[in-house]
Parts: structure tokens; sequence; C-alpha cells
């Protein structure tokens, strides 16, 4: 059953844990229709557990969530989603690509990769942004308009300008993402902006989640050497992800240091 066209649909993938998860909230919290997508089990409970939380806030959002599991590494599924999103709504304006994963190797470890960890993280992180993309481009062409714009905001990291991160694969992954946002801030001008934000280390993270220890000796180096003196968490790059949709008219192809100031201390 198709509901009834809301004011604004924004897909998220990636949106069962993590700045996916608080991105998606804060749409909704906003009034927006939005898309969940998730890969497993444990992201689709984080979805509905969160969608039942904000529906006990404010009545209404669940009927403006919608829940779809599916692979962003895989074309078929990208472009299924997308399809089943627009039907549900009537309408895409903004899609988060927000998807992510790694391998955990140190960057001095290069015999701790191999080409099939490039391949894995490629596939989802680089692959799956510009599949994601590709499939909720002519959606995301048909919302704008009367001077409007719809927007892309991608999910890619500090790692993908200055190196380092969870693994030297990972970091390329994201400097690939980096230089897909440019291209596509061309190519889908002048209806669809496309931008991307780099976040340095993160509470709540998939380091936090997975090596807690590191994150913790991460996170104090990270106090200790940037301006601001902190690290941040999901809400706050969430609400940078939000503003690029809603606002920003003259942003596009930027790629946004969401780092406390650390890229002045790069060496």
């Amino acid at each position: 059953m198709t509901a009834t066209p809301p004011l604004h649909h924004v897909f998220v993938t990636g949106a069962g844990s993590g700045i996916g998860l608080a991105t998606a909230t804060r749409f909704a919290q906003a009034g927006w229709a939005v898309t969940f997508n998730v890969f497993d089990d444990a992201n689709d409970h984080g979805a509905r557990t969160r969608i039942a939380e904000l529906e006990r806030a404010a009545p209404g959002t669940a009927a403006r969530s919608l829940v779809l599991r599916g692979d962003v590494a895989d074309d078929a599924q990208c472009r299924s989603m997308a399809a089943q999103a627009q039907q549900h709504f009537g309408r895409t304006d903004a899609l988060i690509n927000a998807a992510g994963i790694t391998v955990f190797c140190d960057e001095n470890d290069l015999e701790g990769l191999s080409a099939a960890d490039f391949h894995k993280i490629y596939a989802v992180n680089t692959i799956g942004t510009f599949q994601m993309a590709r499939a909720c481009g002519p959606f995301l062409r048909q919302a704008a308009g009367g001077g409007l714009t719809s927007s892309i905001v991608n999910l890619s990291s500090y790692a993908g300008i200055h190196g380092g991160g969870s693994s030297l694969a990972y970091g390329a992954s994201k400097a690939a993402v980096n230089a897909v946002t440019m291209s596509l801030a061309r190519a889908m001008a002048p209806q669809v902006r496309v931008n991307a934000v780099c976040p340095a280390l993160i509470a709540e993270g998939f380091v936090h989640r997975l090596q807690p220890e590191s994150f913790t000796q991460r996170a104090a180096r990270q106090v200790e050497r940037t301006p601001l003196q902190r690290v941040g968490v999901p809400a706050e790059i969430a609400e940078t992800l939000y503003w690029l949709c809603v606002g920003a008219p003259l942003m596009t192809g930027e790629i946004i240091q969401l780092d406390a100031g650390l890229h002045l201390q790069a060496r």
C-alpha cells in the first residue's frame, strides 16, 4: 500500500547504528519520512527500536518510517530499495550514504591486508555509495523544482584526506568516496547537490563498538591534538548532514572536515 506522499523523504543507508541511525533520527524528529536501510539482524533491531522510541515521543513517526534490508554492494538491491522507497512515499528528496565497513589493521602492517580486504571494503564504502546515488538519482531529480534542489550527502572520513584510520584500505576507500562526491556533484547538477563529510574519530562509532580499548587510546590522542580538545558523537555529525540537505543552497562538491580541528595539527 502506498502511503500519502509526505512533504519530504530521505533515504539513509547504514541506518541501524552509529551516524546512520543518528541521522535518520534527526530527519524523523524534523518530520521527514525516513527510509532506514539496514544490513543484518542487529541493525534491523536497532532501527526498529529507535522508530518505536520516536513513535512514543511523537505519534505518527512510525507511519513515516520504512525499514528496508539490503546490501548496498549489490546494484540490483540498490535499485530495488530505491524503487520501493519511492513507491511507498511518492518522492525522494535526499539520500544519506552512511553505510560503511572496515578491516582493522595498523597502517604500518602492510602484510596485514589482502586484495580481498580492499575489494570487500571498496564494494560497500565506495561502489555502494555510487550505486545508491545512481539508483536514487532519477527520483531526486524528479523531486527538485521551484528553485529547490535535492541533496546527497556521503559519509567519508578524516582518513580519506589524511590517511590513517582503522586501516589503509579503509582510508583509501574514503578517499575514493571524496572523488566520487566531486564527480557526482558535476554529473547530477543542477537538480541535485552532492557533498561529503569527513569525521575524525567519534564516540559510539565502529571503533568504539568493536575495539573499545583502541578507541580509548585514540580518543585520548585526539583530545590532546585537537584545538577543540574533544571527540564528537553521532548526533553532532547528523546535525551537519541534516543542514547540508535543508540549508546550504550554494554548496555542492564540498568535502567537509568534522574533526574538532584535527586537520590543523596534521603532519
